[in-house]
Formats: C-alpha cells, structure tokens, sequence
C-alpha cells in the first residue's frame, strides 16, 4: 500500500509520483501543488480506514468516499474541485500502468451554479482612482490604473518588472498562470502614472543608493510590493471612495477591466487573451454579468416594469 503516513498532509509513493508528474509537467505552482497533496492525502487516509489503497480503490470506495464529503458538508464546489483532483491522480495512476482503471470514472460531479463575479461600475472604479489621487498616493494610483486598465492578477501586478514594459510603454509582457506570457496593453492613464511613480520610485532607490528590477520595489523578502499590502491599501482607501470595504479586492478589479470592455462592446477573445484565460468559456461569463445588470436596469427603468398584473 506504500508507506504509512506519519503527518497530515503525507502521501504515499503513487501520490509524491502524481505531485512530481504536476510540476514537472503542468508547471504547478507551490499553491496548487499543496492543493493536490491536501486532497490526495485526505483520501488515501480515507482509504487507509477502509483496508485499501489508491491501487486497490474500487468504484465502490470512490462512492462511499463522495458520500462521506457529503455528510461532512462540504459545499458542492469544494467537493467537484476534489473530485477533478482525484480523477487526475487516478488518470496518472493508469498512464502510468500502475493501476487498471480509475474508480471515479463513473462518478458524476456535484451541480454548481457558477456566481457571477463581484465587480465595481464604472463610476465606482472612477470615483476609487480619483481618491487615490486625492491622497497623494502615486504608487497606489499606479497599480489602480494597471489594475484597472490591463485587468492584471494582483500576483502579476506584485511581482512586475520594469523590464516587462515595451520600449514605447504601451504595452507590459505579462508572466501568468503556468509560465505562459502575454501581452497586454496600457491605457494613457496607465502610462501617465507608471511615468509619474517611476520619478518617485528611482528618486527613492537613488536617496538609498539601491536598485531594484520591480516596478513597485519593497523591503519585503520578495524584493517587491506583497499582495497582502495592495489588498489592504484597497480595504483603506474604499470608504473615502464610498465603496463598501467588502465589495473591494484586486480581483474585483480584473473583474471590473472585463466586464466593462464586454460591456462596451469589445470582442471576447480579444478579453480572453488580455486575461490570459485558457477557455473562452471563463471570459463568457462577463456576458452574463451584463445580462443580469440590463435585466435590473429593465425592471427598475421600464414602465411595463411597474405595471402590476390585474
């Protein structure tokens, strides 16, 4: 059964051979390899209780393993997101020939609705650079408008160099999910504050007689802004702006930079590849977003709207 387990999130050998196959292969990151290996562990502890293994589960034990995410409450997403984990660790198993089949195989999926995601309106989003500038504060003027603009990761914005921008400045290379890059372009108003942060920034590393390659440099470990600082220099800001805290992250941001091209007419692919989404079908949901708020617009504006049924 491969060797016992002595801490939480210990594998067996077949899981470390999945989790090596992830980064060697798919160029997993440090995030979702913990992932894997939470929900690989957790059911090969499962299994353990059950006198078997990953090699000898049956379809019986991928059942009897859904039905126990269920009484334990799991929420239906949770419980797909594991699901899709262990098929591919099952997958692998047989690719490998190190089993004959895959247990979850005829195991069907918990049903999700997919939430449509937070976002600002356009006058919000204004109204939160506005104040911004209102403060003085270039820097976060600055990753607001690249944020906004380019519709960038907060994890993108963190890390980026000043290499990462075109000799024109018009556009940044951007180094996403899985290593793959992208190019993306910078509006005017992104320009206008990387200039006017950049005089700032070198006049600040020059004072200290340092250098760094990070557009938003920090004393932080990484060497750069930490995304934990940028989220709460969001929460901050969004009162004075008249923005509910809650309603305010970096990827309400991204969020808000799709949904308002979709809005204004842009072509979705050229959204998805801005993005860097692999599938079309996670950038189709900012269709929806505009469809749900035409359909509020419609039932508060419309005449007929109001008109009560005899």
């Amino acid at each position: 059964m491969g060797r016992p387990k002595t801490a939480p999130d210990e594998v067996s050998i077949h899981g470390d051979a999945f989790l090596e196959m992830l980064v060697a292969e798919r160029n997993a990151s440090e995030h979702t390899q913990r992932a894997y290996r939470g929900d690989v562990a957790h059911y090969e502890e499962f299994l353990e209780r059950k006198g078997a293994d990953a090699i000898s589960a049956t379809p019986d034990h991928a059942k009897a393993y859904m039905a126990d995410l269920a009484r334990k409450g799991l929420s239906p997403r949770s419980t797909a997101r594991r699901l899709s984990a262990l098929r591919q660790f099952h997958r692998f198993l047989v690719s490998e020939r190190r089993s004959q089949t895959d247990p979850f195989a005829s195991v069907d999926a918990p049903k999700i609705g997919r939430p449509l995601p937070k976002i600002l309106s356009e006058d919000e989003t204004r109204a939160l650079i506005d104040t911004a500038q209102a403060k003085n504060d270039t820097r976060l003027v600055c990753a607001l408008e690249i944020l906004y603009g380019s519709g960038l990761r907060i994890s993108e914005l963190a890390g980026l160099k000043l290499s990462a921008l075109s000799r024109d400045g018009r556009f940044l290379i951007v180094r996403g999910k899985g290593d793959k890059e992208r190019l993306v372009p910078l509006s005017g108003p992104a320009r206008d504050a990387i200039t006017a942060w950049r005089v700032i920034r070198d006049a600040a590393l020059a004072e200290k007689k340092k250098a760094s390659p990070y557009l938003f440099p920090s004393r932080a470990e990484a060497g750069h802004m930490t995304e934990a600082r940028f989220y709460q220099a969001l929460k901050e800001l969004a009162p004075a702006a008249g923005i509910e805290p809650a309603r305010l992250s970096p990827h309400v941001l991204r969020h808000a930079f799709a949904s308002h091209l979709v809005d204004r007419g842009a072509d979705l692919r050229a959204v998805q590849a801005m993005l860097g989404h692999a599938d079309i079908a996670t950038t189709q949901i900012y269709t929806h977003v505009g469809g749900e708020r035409l359909k509020r617009l419609v039932h508060s504006h419309h005449p007929l709207a109001r008109r009560k049924a005899p």
